[in-house]
């Protein structure tokens, strides 16, 4: 029997594409419990990405797959706008995704 890499739950997979200087780009490494977007938004406020260029969401067993860097970037500045500081890391991640700038760690 094979075992497959696939989730075998109906459960929406968030990946991180993360610049990390000289090595160029990378897919985080994740836990499968990490794989969602709200790990994805905490790491970020944490601090955890070097420079995130990319979310990507998949859901296998309803067939789709898209391209969220929008929508954790709406959420990032959202959260921001209510008073969560955010590092440089995510503040670059919100400006150069949305065109909004938010506001530095206090």
């Amino acid at each position: 029997m094979q075992t497959s890499i696939v989730p075998t739950t109906d459960h929406t997979t968030y990946l991180l594409l993360d610049e990390i200087g000289e090595y160029g780009n990378l897919w985080r490494e994740m836990n499968e419990s990490e794989t969602n977007e709200a790990t994805i938004v905490q790491w970020m406020i944490e601090g955890q990405v070097n420079r995130p260029v990319r979310v990507v969401a998949f859901n296998t067993e309803q067939g789709w797959s898209r391209d969220v860097t929008h929508d954790v970037a709406t959420k990032l500045l959202d959260l921001n706008q209510k008073g969560v500081a955010l590092g440089a890391a995510a503040r670059e991640f919100i400006e150069r995704v949305t065109g909004h700038s938010a506001t530095a760690a206090v």
